[in-house]
Parts: C-alpha cells; sequence; structure tokens
C-alpha cells in the first residue's frame, strides 16, 4: 500500500504547450497442516518469492528452494519442523504461504498468527507484514497505532518498506508523532536502499524543504532515480523538472520521452501531458490525431483537461473519429489496421541522473 505524501508539491506546468497491524497469542503454534490437499501444485514462482529470499533465508534451504520453484506444499511441510523449533525464518515462510493462499486455502487470520510469533523471534518482515494486517484490518482487528508500533520494530532492524510506512505515518502525524524530520530521516534510508518510492517521496521533501533543508538539484536527481525504475508518478513528474529546467538543466527533448513513457504505461496525466506536446508540436512532431487519441485515453480514465480541448479544436471530424478508434483498441490497433515501425524509446541521460548532491 503507497500513501499519498502529504507535503509532494503538485508541479504545475507552464509554457507553449503546457501553460500555467499487540495482539494477543498463546503460547501454542498455529496449526499448520490440517485441510491441505494432497496434490503438489507446482508450476512457475510466485512474485512474493523475490521478496523473501535475500530477507529471511541466507543460506541454502530446502524449503524456501521449494517455495521459489512454486512447490507450496512441499516447502510448507519442510518450513513446519523448523517453525516449531521457532525458526522466525520458516515462521514467515508459514506466514506468506497462507497469507496468500498457495497450495492452500487463503487464511490470513492463520497467516497473522505465524507472523506474530515471527515478529517476536525477531523477523523483520513478519514484523512489517503483520503491520500492514493491523494497518487494513485484515485478518486481525485494524489497529493504527499496533501497525505504526510494528513498522517501528522492523525499521530498526534496517526493513526499507517499513523504514517508508513508519514515515508515512509520521508525515500524517495520528498514529505516529507528527515529525517531518523524522519522516525525511526515514525517507532518506529507505531511498538510499533503492526502494522507488521513498526516492519519489524523498526527492518532493527536498523540493519542498520539508524536514530537511531544501536541495532542488538532489530532489530532482532521486525523482529521476524513482523515474529509471518505473515509478509512474516518478516519471511524470521528472518529465516536469526537465520541461522546466527545476534542479536540472532544461531539456525538453528528454521531458518528452519520460511523458511519452508514462503515457504508454497508463498515466493519465502522462496521457494529457504528452498529448499537449504533440498538439503544438513542442519537441515533438506536430500529431493533432495522436493527441486526440492520448486525450481520448486520459478521459477514460476521467482526467479531462479544457486547455488540451482548445488546442486541439481545429482537428478535422474525420481525424478526431480516427483518434477515438485508436484509442478503443490501445495499446493494441484496429482490426485492419497496419502497424506502423515503433519510433525509438526516448530515455534521459545518464548525468542527468548521477550528476548532484549525495
Amino acid at each position: 500500500m503507497r500513501l499519498k505524501l502529504a507535503v509532494a508539491a503538485l508541479v504545475t506546468l507552464t509554457g507553449s504547450a503546457l501553460g500555467a497491524q499487540q495482539e494477543v497469542i498463546n503460547n501454542s503454534l498455529p496449526i499448520g497442516m490440517e485441510g491441505l490437499s494432497s496434490t503438489e501444485e507446482g508450476g512457475g514462482p510466485d512474485s512474493s518469492a523475490s521478496d523473501i529470499s535475500s530477507d529471511i533465508f541466507t543460506h541454502r534451504d530446502d524449503a524456501y528452494g521449494a517455495f521459489q520453484r512454486g512447490y507450496y506444499l512441499t516447502a510448507l511441510a519442510l518450513a513446519l519442523p523448523r517453525a516449531q523449533q521457532a525458526d522466525p525464518a520458516a515462521q514467515t515462510l508459514i506466514a506468506e504461504i497462507y497469507a496468500k493462499g498457495l497450495g492452500v486455502a487463503e487464511n490470513v487470520a492463520r497467516a497473522s498468527s505465524w507472523y506474530s510469533i515471527a515478529a517476536k523471534n525477531g523477523d523483520r518482515m513478519a514484523a512489517f507484514e503483520l503491520g500492514l494486517l493491523y494497518l487494513d484490518g485484515d485478518g486481525v482487528p485494524k489497529n493504527h497505532k499496533r501497525a505504526a508500533e510494528l513498522f517501528q520494530q522492523a525499521a530498526d532492524k534496517g526493513y526499507p518498506p517499513a523504514q517508508y510506512n513508519l514515515a508515512l505515518l509520521h508525515v500524517e502525524g495520528i498514529d505516529a508523532s507528527p515529525s517531518l524530520t523524522e519522516a525525511a530521516r526515514l525517507m532518506k534510508t529507505a531511498a538510499d536502499a533503492g526502494m522507488p518510492e521513498a526516492q519519489y517521496d524523498y526527492g518532493n521533501m527536498l523540493m519542498q524543504g520539508a524536514g530537511v533543508a531544501p536541495n532542488t538539484t538532489e530532489g530532482a536527481r532521486q525523482i529521476g532515480l524513482a523515474a529509471r525504475q518505473g515509478d509512474l508518478e516518478a516519471e511524470v513528474d521528472y518529465a516536469t523538472l526537465l520541461y522546466l529546467g527545476q534542479g536540472v538543466p532544461r531539456d525538453l527533448h528528454e521531458a518528452v520521452g519520460w511523458y511519452e513513457a508514462a503515457a504508454n504505461a497508463g498515466s493519465a496525466v502522462g496521457q494529457s501531458r504528452f498529448a499537449k506536446l504533440l498538439a503544438v508540436g513542442e519537441g515533438v512532431a506536430l500529431d493533432l490525431k495522436q493527441a486526440a487519441m492520448w486525450r481520448a485515453l486520459a478521459r477514460r480514465q476521467g482526467l479531462s483537461d479544457p486547455q488540451l480541448d482548445k488546442l486541439l479544436v481545429s482537428i478535422s471530424p474525420k481525424d478526431l473519429a480516427d483518434a477515438e478508434e485508436l484509442a478503443r483498441f490501445w495499446p493494441s490497433l484496429p482490426p485492419g489496421t497496419q502497424s506502423a515501425p515503433l519510433p525509438a524509446p526516448l530515455t534521459p541521460m545518464p548525468s542527468t541522473l548521477d550528476s548532484g548532491v549525495n
């Protein structure tokens, strides 16, 4: 879950085209094997495998190996004896299996019990995941204060996602002490660990001087790093910074590339802003039909822009109809349409991201 950072600034485009979760657990372990199917499911690795591999298993591990290959019942059978011996990694693995319903019926309440035991045994990932359950009231009663305590426990052990979420709670100042300074410290730590959400939000804090001294150069660099990792909001904002020359040298060509990338990834804001540039031919060849297609896609997501409408007032009825048809089938082409070669993607110059204040 990603909360919107309260202090993130909305950058207004200007220029000719863009204008102005403590639960009570008894000493008995949760039941782990009842109701299991005798059929091994196998198959491709679950996406959660990569999330827990480096954090809870630091040596060869048969349970994790089975988990990674998609043999979840085997992983569960191998992990249970170790879990009964107070192995927090095995306890966390079992919790993951039940939380996501991997080879077993999904049972978030049972998962929360395993997460709780693992967290008490020092597993930072378990503490964080349990915190998320309390934050959402999923399998446990909703309790934001308890979530904050668990995030703090995991953050103190150096777990970046917990540091990031705890920073957000400090920004809100409801379930954690209101402190932008502490939020910025935690956000920077998570950003330095390479977490794109933290890079983006820390970048915005630097741009605004929220809890940290203002530094537009480093702020732009952090937002750019997040954009490089595919954070859509960061892609749009980094494009805007490049367009305006704010914290980075102005680079219209690179800005267009980032707006186009965000548009193709499904960002309504990116689609609308890329459409504006196409409508006036700024940094890209003028193409009213493509502009109208991107406008239609943005509108489909609920984003309308009167200024863009004015820029497209002169489009012919035929081109407008063609644009609407393109939007209807996007990202595919309408039946019977001959595909045209795709243009080479525009990517930012490494120097714009790697330079700056550390």
